[in-house]
């Protein structure tokens, strides 16, 4: 008996039961289908059209690759020139410059070999051409370094040599012998000095 009514409680069921079942299946279907659908290759045009598009998309930016790679190598060779450009000519202006003082000088010597030059003529134009000389040198950062009556500074000043003065501050600058130079405030030539002693 029991067995009978087992089994007589399996064939009866309600119908909601029946509808919740036909539910989970027709669900269950849904979702075969929609899985289908999904892993189900597009139309053969669809990809084509894909293809190219990834196709020209590469190749756009291929060509794109290599213009930057050519800007930069064309960017490389002008910063190349223009660098040798620089290290060669860099003293260009300098040298223009300083033909003004050896236009100064060959003049200075053909008015001191004429029959009318005087000692005077020839002072006066060696003078010019010392202050053109050293206005030319102040435009390149270059100073001239003077130190007379100033005190000795080892730094910026040689001493050739020490005298006693006993009428002149000690460690003084008693006359300078070759005046010295700076160039952008650093030491090229100290000046030769005589230094009270």
């Amino acid at each position: 008996m029991t067995k009978k009514k087992t089994q007589s409680t399996k064939n009866t069921t309600s119908p909601e039961n029946k509808e919740t079942q036909n539910k989970k299946e027709a669900s269950a279907a849904d979702i075969e289908a929609a899985i289908k659908n999904a892993s189900s290759p597009p139309e053969g045009d669809d990809l084509q059209v894909q293809l190219e598009a990834a196709q020209q998309s590469a190749k756009d930016n291929w060509d794109k690759v290599l213009r930057a790679q050519a800007e930069m190598e064309n960017l490389k060779r002008r910063n190349a020139k223009d660098l040798e450009n620089a290290h060669k000519f860099a003293l260009d202006g300098f040298v223009k410059a300083l033909l003004e003082v050896k236009d100064s000088l060959s003049m200075g010597l053909k008015t001191a070999n004429e029959e009318s030059a005087t000692i005077e003529s020839v002072i006066e134009g060696l003078e010019m051409t010392d202050k053109v000389f050293l206005s030319t040198l102040e435009k390149f950062g270059v100073e001239p370094i003077n130190p007379e009556n100033e005190p000795f500074n080892p730094e910026l000043h040689e001493a050739v040599t020490m005298l006693p003065m006993p009428d002149k501050k000690s460690n003084s600058v008693l006359e300078v012998v070759q005046v010295g130079f700076t160039l952008n405030g650093r030491l090229v030539r100290p000046a030769m000095v005589v230094v009270v002693q």
